[in-house]
């Protein structure tokens, strides 16, 4: 599969499907296990109609952008779509640099006057990565772990760990049990035969009926990608 349809499949699918609040939610409730996802609600995200994707990676990955206030607190997610047939060793580097981008860029439309104030901070970024490749990821998840000497000086260098979504690794049955929009997409979207395709969309048709009709819209229109696969 070359770039450019990778790159296609990349923009009408994944960067749609995660687009819709309610959906990036299922995301964070089905796979992130951490207690802070039950204080989100979806008429409280924003989507932030803005890619942080350098050049020289745009054929390759595209990026999804969500502000939301948490208990008073500003949030960013950051969430990459890496459709790259192997492993990126340098995404502990990559991620760094979208990130501060973001935080560049909110400084620059800050007053002087705002960002010169002592309780002034800019709001938490949690970087996120999206992988369908079939390979295993092997790539660092801490930041720390890219760079040399962070052993011996320790908290004194700068870290932080990303969150990975690896669709491949995902337990079919796991899926299956889930039955909602999110684990449908990533149990159709494992390369597969046009017969098991058949099949697992009767495995997962009742889903059809529980998902929301905008839900629905943005599934088949995933479908109709997965479908006419080289």
């Amino acid at each position: 599969m070359g770039k450019s349809r990778v790159h296609h499949e990349h923009d009408v699918g994944y960067k749609y499907i995660f687009s819709h609040k309610e959906t990036f939610l299922e995301l964070l409730r089905g796979f992130v296990k951490k207690e802070w996802v039950n204080l989100i609600k979806s008429e409280d995200l924003i989507l932030v109609d803005k890619s942080y994707v350098l050049e020289d990676f745009s054929e390759e990955e595209s990026d999804i952008v969500y502000r939301v206030n948490i208990e008073g607190e500003e949030i960013i997610f950051y969430i990459l779509l890496e459709f790259q047939s192997r492993v990126d060793y340098r995404m502990p580097m990559r991620l760094l640099f979208y990130m501060v981008e973001i935080w560049r860029e909110i400084l620059k439309n800050t007053s002087k006057n705002d960002r010169s104030k002592k309780d002034f901070k800019l709001p938490s970024i949690i970087p996120m990565v999206l992988y369908n490749g079939k390979n295993t990821w092997t790539a660092c998840k801490n930041f720390k772990d890219v760079l040399s000497g962070s052993k011996l000086f320790g908290e004194n260098v700068i870290d932080f760990r990303y969150m990975l979504f690896d669709i491949y690794r995902y337990n079919e049955e796991q899926l299956e049990d889930m039955a909602n929009m999110v684990s449908t997409v990533f149990l159709l979207d494992k390369e597969i035969s046009k017969e098991d395709l058949v099949k697992r969309l009767r495995l997962t048709a009742y889903v059809l009926k529980k998902i929301t009709p905008e839900q629905f819209d943005i599934l088949k229109a995933w479908l109709k990608s997965i479908i006419s696969r080289d």
